[in-house]
């Protein structure tokens, strides 16, 4: 039963992303394909060729072209660097896994600075804890008195 309820869940979770790549919308590839001039998105830039590429994507999109289609269609006549999003393959895979790591890595020296400096703090000592060096504590109760008067 439980199997079940997680593949339900996987395939509510999936479905979005599947319909996006059957049935993407300009809107959606815009914001992912980068303008060679400009070096934005299309969604951002107003070159000609910005343009261009909006049209060739909307013409492929009432085509019946996948996501997938339409993107391999784009690198191939401008290259990997038309994609918004760095592939995650080889060199490029540092841009996906780095920020994680560092996350990771500045979360445990964090945890291990806190660990060490809560290890080595000198304890407080409880009410009624040792007593003062008796000429400190005479010091202390004639300082006192002086403003008891």
């Amino acid at each position: 039963m439980r199997l079940l309820a997680v593949a339900l869940v996987a395939l509510a979770l999936a479905a979005p992303a599947l319909a996006s790549e059957q049935h993407p919308t300009l809107g959606e590839l815009s914001g992912e394909v980068m303008c060679p001039v400009c070096k934005t998105t299309i969604d951002q830039s107003t070159s000609p060729v910005a343009n261009r590429i909006r049209a060739f994507i909307a013409a492929r999109i009432s085509a019946g072209d996948t996501k997938s289609e339409i993107e391999r269609k784009l690198v191939a006549q401008f290259g990997p660097a038309i994609i918004a999003e760095p592939s995650r393959h080889g060199f490029n895979l540092l841009a996906w896994v780095l920020p994680f790591a560092a996350v990771g890595l500045g979360a445990v020296a964090v945890g291990g600075l806190v660990w060490r400096w809560s290890r080595t703090r000198p304890s407080v000592a409880p009410a009624g804890g040792p007593a003062l060096d008796p000429e400190l504590d005479r010091r202390v109760d004639e300082e006192l008195a002086r403003f008891d008067d």
